[in-house]
């Protein structure tokens, strides 16, 4: 039962982290499932990419905004804010990953997790 809602909790963080990047027009926003991968660090990832670091800023900022006024959780951790190329906010469960084209195009991480489920929103 207490996984079961740990499930459903990672999920509606998903969720709502999809509305803050759709609310910031991120690009190409992506949620890989990685509950059925053996060896995953979490239940999922959500990907995007905007094409400026204000751009990035700004869709982190509107991601923790909707999971913080439904849920009142904040991120674990949150790294490269200062650059914002690459904004990284963790809820443990779910791992947000905020990219800037250029480096999405060069990291390419969901080839990392080509097993897991994938599931693709449209912007707002």
């Amino acid at each position: 039962m207490v996984k079961n809602k740990a499930l459903q909790e990672s999920t509606l963080i998903s969720e709502l982290i999809v509305l803050g990047i759709q609310e910031k027009k991120g690009n190409d926003i992506v949620r890989l499932n990685l509950r059925n991968i053996h060896s995953s660090v979490a239940d999922y990832f959500v990907v995007c990419h905007a094409e400026s670091t204000t751009q990035v800023k700004a869709i982190a900022q509107s991601a923790e905004n909707e999971v913080y006024k439904a849920l009142k959780i904040e991120p674990w951790r949150k790294e490269g804010l200062q650059q914002s190329e690459w904004i990284i906010l963790d809820y443990i469960d779910v791992v947000v990953h905020i990219f800037k084209t250029d480096k999405r195009e060069f990291y390419g991480i969901e080839d990392f997790w080509g097993d897991a489920e994938m599931k693709s929103f449209k912007s707002a």
